[in-house]
Parts: C-alpha cells; sequence; structure tokens
C-alpha cells in the first residue's frame, strides 16, 4: 500500500508549557519523501500552529 497513517504534532505548545495537539492524516509515501508539515489548529493555544510529522 503506497498510503501510511502519520502523525502531526503542534511545535510551538511544549515552548509556552502546554499540552500539544496532534491530528492524524496519511500522506503517499511514493509521492511525499520529506516528512509533512501543515498549519493546523491548536484549540490549547487557540491559534493555527505549525504541525510537524511525529514517528508513529
Amino acid at each position: 500500500m503506497p498510503r501510511e497513517h502519520i502523525i502531526l504534532e503542534c511545535t510551538e505548545a511544549r515552548k509556552e508549557g502546554k499540552p500539544p495537539s496532534r491530528y492524524v492524516t496519511c500522506r503517499n509515501k511514493k509521492l511525499q519523501v520529506e516528512p509533512v508539515q501543515k498549519k493546523k489548529f491548536n484549540k490549547f493555544l487557540g491559534r493555527h500552529t505549525l504541525h510537524k510529522e511525529i514517528k508513529g
């Protein structure tokens, strides 16, 4: 299967002492070889922040 499930975690929450928000999504292994980065909403901070792929 070329698609795999990945976990995106907030990069700014831990710096501010808040719990990190996490999202689950999937990516195509053949087309996206570098780690995924997306701007998603963090409910603990109340704003959109950069979320990076973590090992899952």
